[in-house]
């Protein structure tokens, strides 16, 4: 049990960008559960329930937990169940129909533009098969915000140079076809014609992105490059794969983007998933004007 827990951890990080600070609340709660299912003899997450969750919450009520620790406890479980129907471990989410109290949801935290073209332009520094790699790596995820999953699982049929998109696979197997500009096309064409050929050392692949082995990249493996050229430019901020999808609608937004294509551009199925760039982006216009206006 403790496996897919440290393994939804991971997954937060990569896929989800989550700070530091909220990965070990996760941790902790989550540990904190673990051991209370350990004394109730449940020791399988096959084996744990709609009523065993909500014990759990009666249980964390009468320990004097306030309402938003209690909140945010059960969110952390609920996004874990989440995790585990989605990986396949379990068929069914026990937590669907168990209320917690409200959690406030943090704003996204993109980076600024000069940020992301500092970003972008470390990799170009080096026409190794490793730079031109992750040069086409990072500038697709810019390009199109797609997640890290889907990045990932991008075969080399996806992406069409000659009309400039790529097909990606988004949760619930949901397709979506994405335009990609022509930086990013070009950055993908010299990186299929000069770098994934010498990753692969001879072995066939189809997975568009590779490893310095050959073998398709992991989470894992997209995550250290992210944060490898947000180190070495002195970003300051935590960097996650999931920082650079946040960037892409928070600057689509500025730059006029409607909502509702923004949506279908994120894939997300609920456009209040969306609506949350609309906050971001009033706060920093928010923070651009008091810092620029005299009066202000």
């Amino acid at each position: 049990m403790q496996a897919q827990i440290e393994e939804f951890l991971r997954f937060v990080v990569v896929e989800k960008g989550y700070s530091s600070h909220t990965v070990s609340a996760y941790r902790n709660d989550l540990t904190q559960f673990l051991s209370y299912l350990a004394g109730e003899g449940v020791f399988s997450w096959q084996d744990v329930g709609r009523e065993r969750i909500r014990s759990h919450v009666l249980y964390l009520k009468q320990r004097g937990y306030a309402p938003s620790t209690v909140g945010r406890k059960v969110a952390a479980v609920k996004s874990f169940f989440h995790f585990l129907v989605a990986d396949g471990v379990l068929g069914d989410d026990p937590t669907v129909l168990v209320d917690s109290p409200s959690v406030d949801r943090h704003l996204p935290h993109p980076l600024s533009l000069e940020e992301v073209a500092r970003l972008l332009a470390e990799p170009a520094r080096s026409n190794t098969p490793k730079g031109l790699r992750d040069r086409a790596l990072l500038e697709l995820m810019y390009a199109t915000g797609m997640r890290a999953s889907e990045v990932i699982q991008l075969d080399v049929g996806a992406v069409d140079l000659k009309d400039e998109t790529v097909r990606c696979l988004g949760k619930g197997n949901r397709e979506r076809i994405l335009p990609i500009h022509e930086r990013a096309r070009g950055a993908l064409e010299t990186y299929l014609e000069s770098g994934r050929p010498r990753l692969l050392h001879g072995r066939r692949e189809t997975a568009l992105f590779v490893n310095r082995r050959g073998y398709p990249l992991t989470r894992q493996g997209l995550w250290l490059i992210v944060k490898e050229y947000a180190t070495a430019v002195g970003i300051e901020q935590d960097v996650t794969p999931h920082t650079l999808r946040h960037s892409f609608a928070t600057h689509m937004l500025d730059g006029g983007a409607g909502l509702r294509e923004l949506q279908q551009l994120l894939g997300h199925t609920n456009i209040s998933s969306t609506q949350i760039y609309t906050k971001v982006s009033t706060r920093r216009k928010r923070e651009a004007y008091d810092k620029a206006h005299p009066r202000a």
